[in-house]
């Protein structure tokens, strides 16, 4: 039976961020000024979050003449019920660490 494998702190505080708003649709540079995350950090963490179906992506283009168009992601269904469940045993781990060192 594998072990299944926690979410980064990288990846908490993304799912975090689109978890305020979750259907709502996010750029990755707004999400990099959010979270303080570097673009080397955040992209690879939005692809693999993408991959396992866990953010709907689209190319929005830009309303500026000569700008690329940018990348947006939200959650899917599936996202929002992955982020909850992380951030709630991120949370249960956090407190309970917490109430061993008190102890």
């Amino acid at each position: 039976m594998g072990r299944e494998r926690r979410s980064s702190s990288q990846t908490l505080c993304i799912l975090e961020a689109l978890l305020e708003q979750p259907r709502a649709w996010r750029h990755g540079y707004d999400l990099s000024l959010q979270t303080e995350l570097k673009s080397g950090t955040l992209y690879p963490v939005l692809m693999r979050l993408n991959d396992r179906g866990f953010l709907d992506s689209k190319w929005e283009e830009s309303e500026l003449p000569g700008r690329p168009p940018r990348r947006m992601y939200r959650l899917t269904a599936a996202g929002i019920a992955h982020a909850k469940s992380e951030l709630a045993m991120a949370n249960e781990i956090h407190v309970g660490k917490a109430v061993r060192g008190r102890a």
